[in-house]
């Protein structure tokens, strides 16, 4: 099933995702790298992602407003075959971005599921689910975003109540007390984590918008920021300035807990929580890579594409995470220019059938009068 052959996401769905899964890509490995840069001022250059983010969606959301039909259909209709070429391009993009989110992850699940040393396919389990869900319809991700209330709240909002006793805000001043350079290249570095919009496209190229759908998504993407600058804040407040060594923040951010020492690391059961969503956020890049693939080629069976890209991400983890560091540079350093713009590529979209739409409206109103 493609993309434009599967039931439709609601802009419920949409909101949910953004402010309870888009988190997650931000959990990990951003607080430590943000630390790295910025020190104390970590909000500032998580903010300029924000405010940057949220433009773009405004504007990506403004166009999905302006007809009945959804923005994917008005693309097929403008563009006819070739569209197929916008589908393989972010086939691709979202294969490299997967890259990151994969390490990062078999890293994690490494550190915190096993007392003694794995094995060397330990995490080849993870690809088995990826590959099992790159074959569902995009209605999948919207039951997800569902569930997702009640994944991510309790347990992040525990975590957070639970590292509050530790946490020291002032850490975080004086503010600006770093070079503005330091935060600007926190944040350039970590543009590959901060590409909500990219992860968003999919899902509001498929939906037929609705009254209000607009305030919710924008909503539901603040309340994901709001969520996201809370962590940081606090992460920063419990490790002050051994924070860029911290990795895997929200694993970690409760340990000190006091009552931990005598009930023993009962917040991990909240961070198992947590990743039962990670995982799902991990898989979604190849998620879409799948279905934009499958949508391209028109007759191409998911099942061999989901095997192909999900057997292609195990051997890349599988040899290449030794170069994990190597990797993780040249993400930041070289390839933030490609994600500027698979980000501000979706205000291209501003000009989709606006002559069209504005003689229909005409139309419409002269019928009534």
């Amino acid at each position: 099933m493609t993309i434009t052959q599967s039931k439709e996401l609601n802009g419920r769905q949409i909101a949910f995702f953004s402010a309870f899964i888009l988190p997650l890509f931000k959990l990990a490995e951003v607080p430590s790298l943000l630390a790295k840069f910025a020190k104390g001022d970590l909000l500032l250059p998580a903010l300029l992602h924000f405010v940057l983010q949220t433009a773009i969606l405004c504007a990506l959301l403004y166009c999905a407003s302006q007809s009945q039909e959804r923005i994917i259909d008005r693309l097929k209709k403008r563009f006819g075959k070739w569209t197929s070429v916008f589908y393989l391009v972010y086939a691709v993009y979202f294969l490299v971005y997967a890259l990151l989110p994969l390490l990062d992850l078999e890293k994690f699940v490494y550190a915190v599921f096993y007392d003694t040393a794995p094995t060397l396919f330990s995490f080849a389990f993870f690809f088995f689910f990826s590959a099992f869900l790159c074959v569902k319809g995009m209605k999948t991700v919207g039951r997800v975003a569902d569930l997702s209330l009640f994944l991510f709240v309790v347990p992040f909002l525990a975590l957070l109540f639970a590292s509050l006793a530790e946490a020291d805000f002032t850490n975080l001043s004086p503010l600006f007390e770093q070079p503005f350079s330091s935060s600007f290249s926190g944040f350039f570095y970590t543009l590959p984590h901060f590409s909500d919009v990219t992860l968003l496209l999919p899902l509001v190229l498929n939906l037929r918008f609705e009254k209000k759908d607009g305030v919710k998504i924008t909503a539901g993407y603040l309340l994901g920021a709001l969520f996201t600058l809370a962590f940081l804040a606090v992460f920063y407040g419990v490790y002050s300035t051994v924070a860029s060594r911290q990795h895997y923040a929200f694993s970690k951010i409760a340990q000190y807990f006091p009552p931990l020492a005598v009930i023993g690391r009962v917040d991990l059961i909240l961070v198992y929580l947590l990743c039962v969503l990670l995982f799902f956020a991990t898989a979604l890049p190849l998620f879409y890579s799948v279905e934009f693939t499958a949508t391209a080629l028109t007759k191409g069976n998911k099942l061999i594409l989901s095997a192909t890209v999900n057997f292609g991400a195990f051997l890349f983890v599988l040899f290449c995470n030794k170069y994990y560091d190597r990797i993780y540079s040249f993400f930041g350093n070289a390839l933030p220019p490609l994600f500027i713009a698979f980000n501000l590529f979706p205000l291209l979209f501003l000009l989709l059938n606006l002559k069209k739409d504005k003689s229909n409206k005409e139309k419409l109103y002269a019928q009534i009068s």
